[in-house]
């Protein structure tokens, strides 16, 4: 049988970065070198799509005022997560998530908004059933750029907290498009030892014991 394996020191690279990764919130104003920017969008278009549909489309914010306006609607957004949490669970519960820092939107030196495209509807292939793979494709190119990010030593932190439809007419998207993630990315200081949440207290990550099941669902997990 040929072996197709790397060698061993880069895969000791591979399993390093995928170990050391960060969703980060803390950012340096630095700016991101145009090459190593180029870098990371190119990996992230070397990401795997069902039925090669390439549904990822990235959106550079260079504008100061568009960046101010989406750090806006993020803010939005934050408030109305702190309320729910206080619904669902209680006020302390709620304090504690708003004293966590949830973005860096305008202290980092790139921010990229990464979109569904429009259409999607005219590729079937690996969607007829399961339509949510335009998602999960985007969520590769997302994890690649991540992945080359924190190798090029450079921090990215992904923000969800947002209304789809207000920041997609903001950033005048079409119909059908959608806005996926607000990708913070830049410069740090350093690098969490820990994912942020677990070092805030927040939460525990859960381990991969907990995840992994034989041949059926065992509901004892």
């Amino acid at each position: 049988m040929q072996d197709f394996s790397y060698p061993e020191h880069e895969k000791e690279a591979i399993y390093r970065v995928i170990a050391e990764r960060r969703d980060m919130r803390h950012f340096l104003p630095d700016p991101v070198e145009p090459e190593v920017l180029a870098k990371i969008l190119h990996a992230a278009h070397h990401a795997p799509s069902v039925g090669l549909m390439q549904p990822w489309r990235f959106i550079r914010i260079t504008d100061v005022t568009t960046r101010k306006q989406i750090h806006q609607l993020v803010d939005q957004e934050r408030m109305q997560t702190a309320q729910a949490i206080g619904d669902n669970e209680n006020a302390a519960r709620m304090a504690e998530f708003l004293r966590l820092k949830v973005e860096g939107i305008l202290e980092c030196g790139e921010l990229i908004v990464v979109t569904l495209c429009d259409k999607r509807e005219q590729h079937i292939f690996g969607r007829r059933t399961i339509p949510e793979m335009d998602i999960a494709s985007v969520s590769c190119a997302i994890q690649n750029m991540w992945l080359t990010s924190r190798a090029e030593g450079l921090g990215m932190g992904w923000v969800s907290i947002f209304d789809p439809m207000t920041l997609g007419e903001l950033l005048n998207m079409p119909a059908g498009a959608k806005p996926v993630a607000i990708l913070c990315l830049g410069h740090v200081s350093s690098f969490y030892k820990e994912p942020m949440l677990v070092e805030t207290g927040w939460k525990q990550a859960k381990p991969l014991a907990d995840m992994v099941m034989e041949n059926h669902w065992d509901n004892t997990k």
